[in-house]
């Protein structure tokens, strides 16, 4: 899947997810849950992009590296993203 695809794919889950809910507080949470699990996809294709050039140049353990790197970002954005969201439903 293409970036462009995932985006408009998350941005539709978020706002049919918005056109549900009535409360202010609720809308907000639901975007920054989208937007930090967009985030989250986003590092972890960069990754496995940046391993599969790594891949192709032969380098198995720097490939390896790069794809660690794209998921632990990826888990640090959804980290984000679920903080925000908590915050969110508190105000």
């Amino acid at each position: 899947m293409s970036k462009k695809m995932i985006l408009g794919l998350a941005m539709g889950v978020a706002l049919i997810g918005m056109s549900l809910s009535g409360e202010a507080g609720e809308i907000k949470a639901k975007v920054e849950a989208a937007k930090g699990e967009m985030k989250a996809t986003a590092e972890e294709m960069k990754g496995e992009a940046k391993a599969k050039i790594e891949e192709a140049k032969g380098n198995k353990a720097s490939a390896a590296m790069e794809r660690a790197k794209g998921n632990v970002k990826g888990a640090y954005e959804r980290v984000k993203g679920k903080v925000n969201e908590v915050g969110a439903k508190a105000e």
